[in-house]
């Protein structure tokens, strides 16, 4: 049966976030709360834990994961990012928005988008995370928790533990969480691209991808 850590959502008890940070060390999925929605999340070099967080998804090698970071100093060491990118970066982030950029080798090619070589990095604005990545002391790949067959992620922690207790090791409860996940902003190209519309707003310097692009 899954753990269940119970967490203030603006002062997350540093002691029960340790001991989440143990269960990830230990090769552990978690259910985690962000600024977006809940997300399944391990360690970024856990080959086994990556393979059950894609079987959880129902996902395959194809559907880019992300990884999570606490700040940009840490995003540049995964991603090739030039000075137009890392502006960009500066001004959108921390914030409920995914990042596709190039990866650099210090990610695991297991992680890549298999044809285009690209990772999802982002930096979520929530007192949860932070504390969590400060105790495991490094970057967590993540998938929004969406079960197949579901349009929306799962938003409670109370839902989560029933439907998967016997699939991921612990769930933090930071109460409610978004239905939405974040938006996913393509930074490969000449100009910024929003390929995925989520909870995080954009303006107008940044271009929408049609449907169906």
């Amino acid at each position: 049966m899954a753990q269940r850590f119970t967490v203030h959502p603006a002062h997350p008890q540093p002691r029960l976030l340790r001991q989440a940070a143990e269960v990830l060390r230990g090769g552990g999925l978690l259910a985690l709360p962000t600024d977006a929605c809940y997300v399944l999340a391990c360690q970024l070099d856990d080959k086994q834990a990556v393979e059950r967080l894609r079987a959880v998804r129902g996902i395959s090698e194809k559907h880019l994961l992300t990884l999570m970071c606490r700040d940009l100093s840490e995003l540049a060491t995964y991603a090739q990012v030039d000075n137009r990118q890392y502006r960009f970066l500066r001004e959108w982030t921390p914030g409920p928005y995914t990042f596709v950029l190039p990866a650099t080798k210090e990610v695991p090619r297991r992680l890549w988008h298999p044809s285009r070589k690209t990772i999802g990095l982002r930096v979520p604005d929530s007192r949860v995370d932070d504390g969590l990545l400060e105790a495991h002391g490094a970057p967590l790949i993540c998938s929004s928790l969406i079960l197949p067959g579901d349009e929306d992620p799962l938003h409670e922690a109370d839902e989560i533990l029933d439907r998967l207790s016997r699939r991921v090791d612990a769930v933090i409860d930071a109460g409610g969480q978004g239905f939405a996940a974040t938006t996913l902003i393509d930074l490969t190209g000449a100009a910024p691209l929003v390929t995925r519309m989520g909870c995080g707003a954009v303006d107008g310097r940044i271009e929408v991808a049609e449907p169906g692009e």
